[in-house]
């Protein structure tokens, strides 16, 4: 069998009635002739929206497929114990031109209830905002089922949910459960739970050019929702060059952010797991045992787990975001 190495992937686009032309003017990634991307999926172990490895002699083959041949040699043996033959985590770039829609996601309890595999744990990382771009995370105020019900009945949502300011550099971590939606003027990378399940609870009262508006799941919805309203539903986290700045740590992944201008060595033997790349600024040079491989700005980058020491070289700077699972 030949020898595993870091992977590329062909994206999967996703046309969306609030979606833009960032992922392609920003990120460098080409979708024509799609009119409007709202979603670029770069990694993605999701049936039916697999990603396609698009380097090396593996170039063709679907995310699970090298999985099925390969198993603990790519995600490691705890992960592939865990997870068999579905990669456990989704990357997207997702660019909103408008709000998207008021959601919430169910968690991996009540996800096997319904028989629809894993729950939807995220985390958002703010690639680019425009001046005054908002988000909402939760809940501005402790409120129930019934009053959130009144509030969704009577339009005044608004007057409940939590709103949040961005920047570029932000971190958002949105647990299964936590209402959210996302504002115009907003680039961001994602980082989730291999699911594509979605409970859409308002929509903004838009139609699309038929005049149909989309299905909500307010019942489907409501056993979802988690009604806690946390300290803070921003991650602090501090700045340091040539370092990895822990981002967030949940039970799904463990997200890292690297800026470097000075070449790194980086040791994965302990974590049993693959790594996954995604470049948010800059390029790289990603060194192994048998080779090398670049990666650039607006790329996503699977490093198998059986390749433990990684060289990163930067050119002459970088910054990525490092994701494993735990």
């Amino acid at each position: 069998m030949n020898t595993l190495y870091p992977l590329k992937f062909k994206p999967l686009f996703r046309e969306k009635i609030w979606g833009g032309q960032k992922i392609q003017t920003s990120l460098g990634i080409n979708f024509s002739p799609h009119p409007n991307i709202g979603e670029a999926w770069m990694l993605s172990g999701v049936p039916d929206s697999q990603t396609i490895v698009n380097n090396g002699f593996l170039k063709g083959n679907e995310l699970n497929e090298v999985l099925e041949v390969y198993m603990d040699d790519l995600v490691g043996e705890r992960t592939f114990a865990k997870h068999k033959d579905q990669f456990p985590i989704l990357i997207k770039f997702i660019d909103a031109g408008d709000w998207l829609s008021v959601q919430v996601h169910p968690d991996d309890i009540l996800a096997a209830k319904r028989k629809l595999g894993g729950g939807k744990t995220e985390m958002w990382y703010v690639l680019d905002a425009e001046p005054g771009a908002e988000l909402i995370s939760g809940f501005n105020r402790t409120i129930n089922r019934e009053f959130f019900l009144k509030c969704l009945k009577e339009k005044t949502l608004k007057n409940i949910m939590n709103y949040e300011t961005v920047k570029k550099g932000d971190v958002f971590y949105i647990p299964a459960g936590r209402l959210h939606a996302l504002g115009p003027g907003i680039l961001l990378a994602e980082i989730q739970q291999t699911s594509d399940t979605t409970y859409r609870l308002y929509d903004w009262d838009r139609v699309d050019d038929q005049g149909k508006s989309r299905e909500m799941h307010t019942e489907l919805a409501m056993d979802a929702m988690d009604f806690t309203v946390p300290a803070s539903y921003r991650t602090i986290y501090g700045q340091e060059v040539n370092h990895s700045v822990d981002l967030v740590q949940s039970p799904y992944f463990h997200t890292s952010l690297i800026e470097f201008n000075l070449t790194m060595l980086k040791d994965y033997s302990a974590i049993d797991s693959f790594v996954i790349y995604i470049c948010i600024e800059g390029s790289a040079e990603i060194g192994y045992a048998s080779g090398k491989e670049t990666i650039s700005k607006g790329e996503v980058l699977l490093i198998p787990a059986l390749l433990e020491k990684i060289t990163l070289s930067p050119r002459p700077a970088c910054k990525i975001l490092e994701v494993y699972n735990v």
